[in-house]
């Protein structure tokens, strides 16, 4: 395909017109987490960090986040687990309806969040009896992290082959030494790199979230969506997403350093 020059200064304008789309209203809300009027106006009319202390010893944002980061690390420990069991049933094993169970698996995170969170408030209040709260929220999170965790192992486990597995025990190795030797340092980059991404996915999650999380439990982002259209606290939430939003940098570089790695999973 011949490029001219005017294809170029074409495709370059509708990059930063994009960027410019996603990263100026990302800008707004760290600047007003400065500005010193309640009401967000432009321009800012002074610079201020009293939003910033008052943000830091608002009770209800850190109980808040707090909540948020159990929610996440219990979902992320159960994604791990359920999401690399799958993808070594699905990649080492051939059976009857593979490809039918790696498209269930892989579903969750295809599937509106209204969608899910609406059968899932159904299946554990109408099915199983279930009061709403901690327990659900995190089980509803854990269903879309595994997918995340299950596409990190099985890319790796499909680079990785399984010569040097055979080799281990061909060299008189049990499956468990050479799980513990060859296939979990290859797998380290991968797991973590999926365990960042499902952290940061549970975090953040918050239509899934509204519906099975009841009236006992209150995340971050519900917090944040309960206090934006209150005057006094508007200024702390663009804080809190100020905050958010540096703290998101750097799981992401991580993930794309490791996912890029070249060593085979050694870190």
């Amino acid at each position: 395909m011949t490029r001219t020059r005017g294809l170029v200064w074409s495709l370059r304008a509708v990059v930063v017109a994009t960027l410019v789309f996603i990263y100026v209203p990302l800008m707004v809300v760290v600047i007003n987490a400065f500005n010193p009027d309640r009401v967000s106006t432009w321009p800012p009319s002074g610079f201020t960090l009293e939003w910033w202390r008052l943000a830091l010893t608002n009770e209800g944002a850190r109980d808040a986040a707090w909540t948020s980061v159990q929610v996440a690390l219990c979902a992320t420990v159960l994604a791990l687990v359920l999401g690399s069991l799958a993808s070594f049933a699905l990649q080492r094993y051939a059976f009857f309806g593979r490809d039918a169970i790696s498209l269930l698996v892989i579903l969750p995170i295809a599937l509106p969040g209204i969608v899910t969170g609406l059968a899932l408030n159904s299946a554990f209040t109408a099915m199983l009896g279930i009061d709403l709260g901690f327990f659900t929220v995190v089980v509803a999170h854990t269903t879309f992290c595994i997918v995340v965790v299950f596409n990190n192992v099985i890319a790796r486990l499909r680079r990785l082959g399984e010569n040097a597995e055979a080799a281990s025990m061909d060299l008189g190795a049990t499956r468990i030494m050479t799980f513990r030797l060859v296939t979990f340092p290859a797998l380290r980059s991968a797991l973590l790199a999926g365990g960042l991404l499902a952290f940061a996915l549970s975090f953040d999650e918050i239509i899934v979230t509204t519906f099975t999380a009841g009236a006992s439990i209150e995340t971050l982002p519900i917090w944040i969506l309960n206090n934006l259209t209150r005057p006094n606290n508007a200024p702390v939430v663009n804080v809190i997403g100020t905050c958010l939003i540096l703290l998101s940098i750097v799981p992401i570089y991580l993930v794309q350093k490791l996912s890029g790695d070249t060593t085979g999973g050694r870190l």
